[in-house]
């Protein structure tokens, strides 16, 4: 019998290459989206499947309509995958986005546990409820958290509310704690699009430079394509359980801007970037590195792509993006 899956933020990065990889093994997709004059179509669209997702209207900020979408789809799988994500929009919008991330996950299980019991439930989880906590240099399931953002909280919340209905409940409910994942439709509010979009418009001489905040943070960046292959796994096994998602490598910003440039024949682009105080952190979270060995181990899941050709990866699409702007405009 086909499964069905019902995807909230099924229009952000994740949300698409995830409809893509359920599509791609013969689940009927329903992707949750607010009720607007003009849906944003975009990330679909780039991955070709919007035409076979089926949309549903919905707001995690309002239960009824999550049990309306719940009822209407009946889903074998549900995954939370909507949220206010931009960290630094968390700090002007904290009720919201605790409203969103933390408070619409408990009326999304609640819709799941009264009227799709049986539905498993994953939820997005974030490296960044972590902070600056660490051992050995590597956060791993059993790492301590300490969130130094509203958003970091909001999601906290969340996690802690997932593992205490599949505790209380008997649900299969799950965390996926990924660590940062990118991708050529990663939103442009992310620094590392801001980069592959900025280098790209440098190279085709439509700007000089680009302002960004601390130069310094090191994160763990991987592919969102291996990501979400992660999350069907995490959702596949016999025992519900939490996992981190990470490709066990740190990259600085720095490290970011000279692999972008240098893919664009631009070796010296400190000419091209300034550090703009508006960017940084009321909390500066310096470094995250996941241990992601469990993954390995249990899900038998790796990370394919590597950190440069993410890069030249994203580096490429907007230059693509911009080149066939430019040929509409002329």
């Amino acid at each position: 019998m086909k499964k069905s899956a019902l995807v909230t933020g099924v229009s952000g990065q994740d949300g698409a290459y995830l409809s893509r990889l359920l599509l791609e093994k013969g689940y009927t997709v329903y992707g949750l989206l607010q009720r607007s004059t003009r849906y944003a179509f975009a990330n679909l669209d780039y991955l070709g499947v919007t035409a076979d997702v089926d949309f549903v209207d919905g707001d995690l900020t309002d239960e009824a309509s999550l049990i309306n979408a719940v009822c209407r789809t009946r889903p074998d799988e549900i995954y939370n995958l909507a949220a206010q994500s931009f960290v630094g929009t968390s700090w002007d919008q904290p009720i919201l986005t605790t409203e969103i991330n933390a408070v619409g996950t408990m009326k999304l299980l609640e819709a799941a546990k009264r009227h799709a019991p049986q539905a498993k439930f994953y939820q997005a989880s974030t490296s960044e409820m972590f902070g600056n906590c660490h051992q050995d240099g590597l956060q791993t399931e059993e790492t301590p958290f300490h969130p130094r953002s509203p958003y970091a909280i909001s999601k906290l919340c969340a996690y802690w509310i997932v593992n205490n209905y599949r505790e209380s409940y008997g649900m299969f409910c799950v965390n996926g704690i990924l660590f940062n994942h990118e991708s050529p439709i990663r939103g442009k509010e992310f620094v590392t699009r801001k980069i592959s979009h900025n280098v790209a418009k440098i190279k085709l001489g439509l700007s000089e430079r680009f302002g960004l905040g601390n130069l310094d943070s090191t994160r763990d960046w991987g592919f969102a394509g291996d990501y979400v292959e992660a999350m069907f796994l995490i959702m596949h096994q016999d025992v519900p359980e939490n996992f981190i998602v990470s490709t066990g490598e740190t990259h600085s910003i720095r490290d970011f801007l000279t692999v972008a440039f240098n893919h664009v024949g631009i070796p010296d682009w400190e000419k091209h970037v300034y550090v703009d105080p508006a960017f940084k952190r009321p909390a500066e979270l310096f470094s995250l590195k996941g241990s992601s060995r469990k993954a390995q181990e249990k899900l038998k899941w790796t990370p394919k792509v590597k950190f440069e050709e993410l890069v030249r990866m994203m580096v490429d699409a907007d230059l693509e993006r911009l080149r066939n702007t430019n040929k509409v405009n002329r």
